[in-house]
């Protein structure tokens, strides 16, 4: 990114992009494991108060509900709408309940075969796998 374009997103100190993004959940075993060890007096933890993705020369919020979802310029309207399918499908799912699975196969179907079943785009499957990854 040009100079000049980091210029309108403030001091440089005020930011950060982190190429490799080290998330933990706040009440994660991870934590619990850091905190049981002591270790944690070594760490510095801090809250992430949003994240973004850099998509066509612009930076965007990632949203982080249903309201910013709907208003995000990310996804247009049809694609919002198979995602949130595939967000209520992925919720519902029970491995131990079949009648949770529809038609998926989940021991057999790949990641990329389930975004394809959803008619998800490639942007909106790596979206999906950016937020994965920060579970």
């Amino acid at each position: 990114m040009p100079a000049t374009q980091l210029e309108e997103y403030g001091r440089s100190r005020d930011w950060n992009v982190d190429l490799i993004p080290k998330f933990l959940m706040a009440n994660g075993q991870l934590v619990k494991l850091l905190i049981h060890t002591g270790v944690t007096r070594y760490l510095e933890f801090k809250s992430v108060e949003g994240s973004y993705v850099y998509k066509g020369g612009k930076i965007y919020k990632v949203p982080a509900d249903e309201k910013e979802a709907l208003g995000s310029n990310l996804m247009g309207m049809f694609e919002k709408r198979r995602f949130r399918n595939f967000l209520v499908y992925v919720q519902e799912y029970s491995e131990k309940d079949p009648k949770t699975w529809k038609d998926v196969d989940a021991n057999s179907m790949t990641t990329a075969q389930l975004y394809e079943k959803f008619g998800l785009d490639k942007d909106t499957a790596d979206f999906q796998h950016e937020t994965d990854i920060q579970l």
